[in-house]
């Protein structure tokens, strides 16, 4: 599979260390052969086997040796200064695997995460799903009455474990939402498996089933939507993000019946914690939308709120 400058810069910062020098030989170009010359003229013994099981996972390198060839290979590949060797200081796990991104739990995202973890309890889902998302695309609608009528996303993700094939989406409505009547869509690359909802929270959690079975580094993108128009006015919409990394675009659309007289975006470190990060956003005249991109999303949470008077 194919990767570019900025995936390879993701991956230098999220890990773990075997995926990164993966990535950065594809990038490169440089098939293993050729890097073991390379090292060899530095006065560096490396064999090509070893190499290739630094790059799958199978084995990390330790001894000093080792660790002297980490530092020329990222000179090598063209890579930040300890960008590889810092990756070696995250636990290895227990060797089976790839190591998972660090990452939040659900609990400091969302108020009602216990809800949401009840309904992912009853899917059989792992705490960990699998997948950390690397690109997202947003965009929310709101109604004549001032109702979130619905939100669609399209969003890449890359698997940190092997055997990965579903994503668990989870809808939170605004107050008053029925999650019974609440429908999910799923949109290009994947279809809809199970449903759970959550009466007296409005969560929906739904389950996408992907045509692939991803193994540790794979991408993939998929789409998918949420319709609501049940619950009351709403004033805001947040994103919670458990791992960091990738761009993350969110887009307000209200209705020419219902414009709100201003808008913001913000940031919070955990639910519940002070919004900071604030700025005004502009409302479009033509299209009535309202958005920001966030370059690079850091664990927490993000969103737009606004008001109508």
């Amino acid at each position: 599979m194919a990767h570019t400058e900025t995936e390879l810069a993701q991956i230098l910062r999220s890990g773990p260390f075997h995926l990164a020098l993966r990535t950065a030989l594809a990038v490169r170009g440089l098939p293993l052969q050729r890097v073991q010359h390379h090292l060899a003229h530095r006065g560096i013994k490396v064999g090509v086997t070893s190499l290739c099981y630094w790059q799958q996972g199978a084995r990390r390198p330790q001894r000093p040796e080792s660790l002297k060839a980490v530092r020329a290979l990222e000179e090598l590949l063209r890579l930040p200064g300890e960008s590889l060797i810092r990756l070696l200081g995250e636990p290895a796990g227990d060797g089976a695997g790839p190591v998972r991104p660090a990452g939040r739990p659900y609990r400091s995202l969302l108020e009602v995460s216990g809800a949401v973890e009840q309904l992912i309890a009853e899917l059989e889902a792992p705490a960990d799903g699998g997948l950390h998302t690397v690109g997202h695309q947003e965009r929310v609608r709101i109604g004549a009455g001032r109702e979130l009528v619905g939100r669609e996303s399209q969003q890449v993700v890359r698997a940190h474990r092997d055997g990965v094939d579903r994503y668990l989406a989870i809808h939170h409505g605004d107050p008053g939402c029925d999650p019974a009547r609440v429908v999910v869509r799923a949109g290009e690359n994947c279809r809809t498996g199970r449903v759970r909802r959550h009466g007296d929270t409005g969560v929906v959690v739904a389950e996408l089933l992907f045509d692939a079975r991803l193994r540790a580094g794979d991408t993939y993108l998929f789409g998918y939507r949420f319709e609501d128009g049940t619950g009351g006015v709403s004033g805001e919409y947040v994103r919670g993000f458990s791992f960091a990394g990738g761009q993350y675009v969110l887009q307000v659309r209200f209705h020419e019946d219902a414009l709100p007289v201003r808008c913001r975006r913000f940031a919070q470190s955990a639910a519940g914690a002070p919004r900071a990060g604030r700025g005004d956003l502009t409302l479009s005249g033509r299209h009535r939308t309202v958005h920001f991109v966030e370059q690079e999303v850091r664990p927490g949470i993000l969103g737009i709120d606004w008001d109508w008077e």
